[in-house]
């Protein structure tokens, strides 16, 4: 049996009740979202190397933290 979820860049936890969570996270945050963003990925970047079975999971969703916060200030100009 194949786990076919993209935990990275869609967690299947993170698509309930009826809004994407880092939509809500966004909604609440406003102008501090950002901060939220650089948070995560500096939470990612320490947790890989602790992570003994799929330390690359980490490292990319560190990566997709990063590619959102570069979208939210391209959106800001």
């Amino acid at each position: 049996m194949s786990d076919t979820n993209d935990y990275v860049n869609e967690p299947p936890h993170y698509l309930k009740g009826g809004i994407e969570s880092i939509d809500y996270i966004k909604q609440q945050l406003g102008d501090g979202f950002k901060y939220y963003l650089e948070g995560s990925m500096l939470k990612y970047n320490h947790r890989f190397k602790y992570k003994n079975d799929n330390p690359l999971e980490d490292l990319k969703k560190s990566q997709w933290y990063l590619d959102r916060l570069i979208k939210e200030l391209s959106n800001e100009k």
